[in-house]
């Protein structure tokens, strides 16, 4: 799974040429004739200051040039114009002048409204100037909604500008988000428990099940989040962009493995809205499909997946030796945006 164009966060050793393309970026754009204002620049250069904000991606072509980048902040950060409480806010989005037409200023704000996921936002803010038609088209194609005026423009401004919220969450007493390292083991233990309260697995397989810590590392876990008491209900391992965590996914495609509810928490639909983000991840990359292997005997999964408009993928099935047993793996698949 790879691309020529190459969307991450941006390293430290990269931070002053973030800067300079930024500056570049909105040179080029429809403010550029404007003079500079110091806090401006400021804002542009402290890219160090930025991340620890939140995150600063950055576009990189195959010869490693940056040419394109974006800012997510974090709500109450000194760098965050507008959002408050549990929104994430966008900034400083820019694309080289050469590097224009190629999409990715769409890439970007994809590869942020994950970011901001992954972090449980609720939506996600921003604003831009009324001149900057372009951009605002791209933001109402992404979903972006415009909202009334938070702020109040510096006095002497001559640029005004529109403001735009894009909500993440479908519901209020659920947020998905990425798992901490304070509650690996409490991940563990649910993870454990859905599948041993249905399965008889071996000592191996329970084992794997419980690695969160070591599969937060390499890849990316999710946990389904009860917002009123904090308790995490359910968990699913995707891959991180631009990978695949099992051998199943093939170029263009997401794969997922552990979806896993809590015996107490099941009845609420977690095991569903799950899937849907792992379906949503796939849609935030550019993928075509969602695909995953699931044991023969996991009916209840299956009658999921089916729901959600799953179909098998019978030439990709196979079994696999686990402590001495022979367990049969079926594969199911959705075309992203297929979700019922």
């Amino acid at each position: 799974m790879t691309s020529p164009i190459e969307i991450r966060p941006a390293r430290p050793d990269e931070y002053d040429e973030v800067g300079r393309v930024t500056e570049r970026a909105f040179a080029d754009g429809p403010y550029g004739h404007l003079p500079v204002s110091s806090e401006r620049r400021e804002l542009v250069n402290d890219v160090a200051a930025r991340a620890a904000s939140g995150a600063v991606l950055v576009a990189v072509a195959s010869d490693g040039a940056i040419i394109g980048t974006a800012t997510l902040l974090r709500a109450g950060t000194p760098q965050s114009r507008l959002a408050v409480g549990d929104e994430a806010e966008l900034r400083l989005l820019g694309v080289t002048a050469a590097a224009r037409g190629l999409g990715l200023g769409r890439a970007l704000a994809l590869a942020a409204e994950e970011v901001a996921l992954g972090w449980g936002a609720a939506s996600v803010v921003l604003d831009t100037g009324t001149r900057n038609v372009v951009s605002q088209a791209l933001y109402r194609s992404l979903g972006y909604e415009l909202i009334p005026n938070r702020s109040s423009e510096p006095d002497g401004s001559p640029i005004q500008h529109v403001e735009f919220v894009k909500p993440l969450r479908d519901r209020d007493d659920v947020l998905v988000r990425l798992v901490r390292p304070d509650e690996y083991e409490a991940a563990a233990d649910l993870s454990e428990r859905a599948y041993t309260s249905e399965y008889d697995i071996t000592e191996s397989y329970r084992a794997s099940i419980r690695q969160i810590a070591e599969r937060a590392a390499e890849h990316q876990v999710w946990v389904a989040v009860d917002t009123t008491t904090g308790t995490l209900l359910g968990a699913v391992a995707t891959p991180r962009p631009g990978r695949s965590i099992s051998p199943l996914a093939r170029d263009g495609e997401l794969d997922f493995r552990l979806l896993a509810v809590d015996p107490p928490a099941r009845g609420r639909g977690i095991g569903a809205l799950l899937t849907r983000h792992v379906i949503e991840l796939a849609r935030l990359r550019g993928l075509d499909h969602v695909v995953m292997n699931s044991g023969q005997q996991m009916v209840g999964a299956h009658r999921l997946y089916e729901k959600l408009g799953f179909g098998r993928l019978p030439e990709r099935e196979g079994s696999i030796t686990e402590g001495g047993r022979t367990i049969q793996l079926l594969a199911f698949t959705i075309p992203v945006g297929a979700a019922s």
